[in-house]
């Protein structure tokens, strides 16, 4: 299920919940559904005489939605007809707490326990399927919001998620936040939502890392982006593997398992990158004004001894020397 992420009647502001909506009888529920979430087709077996009620309350925490649903046994499905007319895409979580519930997507099943979730996208079908009674958390981030590469969202659809200790921890924190949402500000809140696709993000890096479900291509797509963005931050004298796996969604021990079949480990690509980098400005005309000891700093080195030691192991020249050769005057 996906809650709408544009505001409508009482989610004019985040951090304000909905009353809890009701819809007696099948007709109803599907008008609540399209009038809530997106386009979703529930299917006519539903037995409509068993006093049918479901109940919809959601709250949106910065550009979050967390939403708590309760039905009776039905299949809801978002075909490829309905995603061409309602091209609207979220990355999503469901997590089950009451009831038996069965997610397809991208070939893949997941069944899910009360504590269990998984992950599914709404720019391609899925199905949900329930054969009794029951509630589900959903909290829908914006697709473009989640900076997990689609190599690995694809991967990640309709997996189940929370077996391991790392998925309940993380479980927990979802669950809270659907169930008892904080009543907190634009900027709170917002920073909230990026923290919990963070700790989501880390679940599922972790869970396809152990699976080995990664193709080479993707582990080098992930390295190639990693790459990058090293480059980008190399005067942080912070940057390291915790910064790096934290960025892009990550346990370190994930990152470390992508970078293991590289001919670099992570801090290894950052210290030769910081090299690389300073070499460069060691000749460059623009910095000729700058001591070794500033361009150490700009590069992301602590002290000038340490970066002179790492440049000569690297580069088998000290940088003084280096910058000389280029027709540069020394600075210390």
């Amino acid at each position: 299920m996906t809650r709408a992420m544009h505001p409508v009647g009482p989610f004019d502001e985040p951090g304000n919940a909905c009353a809890a909506e009701t819809a007696e009888g099948l007709g109803r529920w599907n008008d609540l559904l399209r009038e809530h979430f997106v386009a979703l087709d529930v299917d006519d077996t539903v037995d409509a005489d068993r006093g049918f009620v479901s109940t919809v309350r959601s709250t949106l925490v910065g550009h979050l939605s967390a939403s708590v649903v309760s039905s009776m046994p039905q299949s809801a499905r978002r075909t490829s007809r309905l995603v061409r007319s309602d091209p609207r895409t979220y990355l999503q979580v469901g997590m089950v707490t009451r009831g038996r519930a069965v997610l397809e997507q991208d070939g893949r099943e997941a069944v899910l326990t009360p504590g269990r979730y998984a992950v599914y996208e709404t720019d391609r079908p899925f199905a949900w399927h329930f054969d009794g009674p029951w509630t589900l958390n959903v909290l829908t981030w914006p697709r473009e919001l989640v900076p997990l590469g689609v190599d690995v969202t694809r991967a990640a659809t309709a997996r189940t998620l929370g077996e391991d200790r790392l998925g309940v921890i993380v479980g927990h924190a979802l669950a809270e936040t659907a169930t008892a949402p904080p009543d907190l500000g634009d900027p709170a809140g917002g920073r909230l939502a990026g923290q919990l696709a963070a700790l989501l993000g880390t679940a599922v890096g972790e869970s396809l890392r152990r699976d080995e479900v990664l193709s080479p291509s993707s582990a080098e797509d992930l390295r190639r982006r990693v790459d990058a963005y090293v480059t980008d931050h190399l005067a942080d004298p912070e940057l390291g593997p915790e910064d790096i796996a934290r960025a892009h969604f990550l346990s370190v021990r994930a990152l470390h398992r992508v970078f293991a079949d590289s001919d670099l480990s992570v801090a290894a690509l950052v210290r030769l990158r910081r090299l690389q980098h300073a070499r460069r400005r060691l000749l460059d005309p623009r910095d000729a004004a700058l001591s070794l000891t500033e361009i150490a700093h700009a590069c992301g080195f602590a002290d000038l001894a340490s970066f002179s030691r790492r440049f000569k192991q690297e580069f088998h020249e000290a940088p003084a020397a280096y910058r000389r050769r280029g027709g540069f005057t020394m600075r210390g």
